[in-house]
């Protein structure tokens, strides 16, 4: 079940970290090309970025968002620069692609349209509050199985789709380091509806959402101590998907995750994200059960608002573990400003 899409609904945004990503592009050529792309440029990237004719585009660097954004005390470096992307964006779905992946292709060898794919999930209702053991109801040669209520069969309104990857795993350093070369080839043909209450981690690599109404639960909070260029990117995606999460549980929308795959190439030496890794490693044992604990007043029916409370408990209850809690609480209240800033002038 594919739908019909119209080209000007859909952003598809992409973090470049590295200056050429022509090989990234060409690859995409023939789904890209009819869509409009939003680069932005990694501002620690020096070289200048080389990207092909032929592809309507909007490319941001660091002077950029300077001139946009002013002296915002948010960061957007290395993969965050995804999140500039979201927050200029003006249409409704916005689709994200990494710079290091590439389309999968079938067994015939055609190009698996992954726009397409996420398109179908958004567009398609989802199903959080009672999990069809044959997955996504809503899927060609799928329906609800017997004792699904008829109550429930209308579903919700799915406004995230998370897809995943084969070749290489978005595994943690940990399990990279005494995995090195395990590789993803498990093709599974299938989708499903993330249940109420559950929480999952989130990646920007292989991404799409419904801008206007989860976007402003979608930002670059969480950042760890840096040393140099040493970073954890990896933190502020999970950070970000589960906020979003426990928003759209709240206001009662849908979270798909399964197609579309993307082909994601290996990158980075394991041991040596260990040595910057781990403090994110153990943060995530603090964070997941706080996610898992957060309940929002009935009276917010928007993310902004959510995400403000969200950011008032994150003082509160992980402010005292870590000062980098008070941190992320702070850059949470200054997205939903500089997201309600962009939302008012575009009005």
């Amino acid at each position: 079940m594919f739908f019909e899409i119209c080209d000007n609904e859909v952003d598809i945004v992409i973090a470049a970290l590295k200056p050429d990503i022509t090989t990234f592009l060409e690859g995409w050529r023939p789904i890209f090309s009819r869509f409009h792309l939003i680069i932005i440029k990694d501002p620690d990237l020096e070289a200048d970025l080389e990207i092909p004719t032929g592809f309507d585009h909007q490319l941001y660097t660091k002077s950029d968002m300077e001139k946009i954004i002013g002296s915002s005390p948010i960061n957007f470096s290395g993969h965050s620069c995804r999140y500039f992307g979201y927050l200029i964006s003006t249409k409704k779905y916005i689709i994200s692609i990494d710079d290091d992946c590439l389309p999968v292709k079938d067994v015939r060898g055609n190009l698996i349209n992954a726009i397409e794919q996420h398109m179908t999930n958004l567009k398609t209702p989802a199903t959080p509050f009672y999990f069809n053991t044959l997955y996504d109801p809503f899927q060609k040669g799928s329906d609800f199985v017997r004792g699904y209520p008829f109550s429930l069969r209308c579903g919700v309104e799915c406004v995230i789709s998370s897809g995943l990857w084969l070749n290489f795993a978005d595994y943690d350093a940990p399990t990279q380091a005494v995995k090195p070369h395990e590789r993803n080839s498990r093709y599974v043909d299938a989708v499903i509806t993330v249940p109420l209450r559950a929480m999952m981690p989130v990646s920007g690599i292989n991404f799409g959402f419904r801008r206007e109404v989860v976007g402003p639960a979608l930002l670059p909070a969480l950042h760890l101590k840096t040393t140099g260029k040493q970073r954890w990117e990896a933190l502020e995606d999970i950070w970000s998907g589960l906020c979003a999460k426990v928003v759209c549980d709240h206001l009662k929308f849908g979270v798909k995750t399964g197609l579309p795959y993307v082909w994601r190439n290996a990158s980075g030496n394991a041991w040596e994200s260990l040595k910057r890794d781990w403090e994110g490693v153990k943060l995530v044992e603090e964070i997941v059960p706080f996610f898992q604990s957060v309940k929002l007043p009935k009276t917010m029916i928007i993310a902004e608002d959510c995400v403000l409370q969200i950011a008032t408990l994150v003082r509160e209850r992980l402010g005292p573990v870590d000062q980098v809690f008070m941190l992320a609480a702070d850059a949470m209240e200054e997205w939903v400003k500089l997201w309600k800033t962009f939302e008012s002038e575009r009005n």
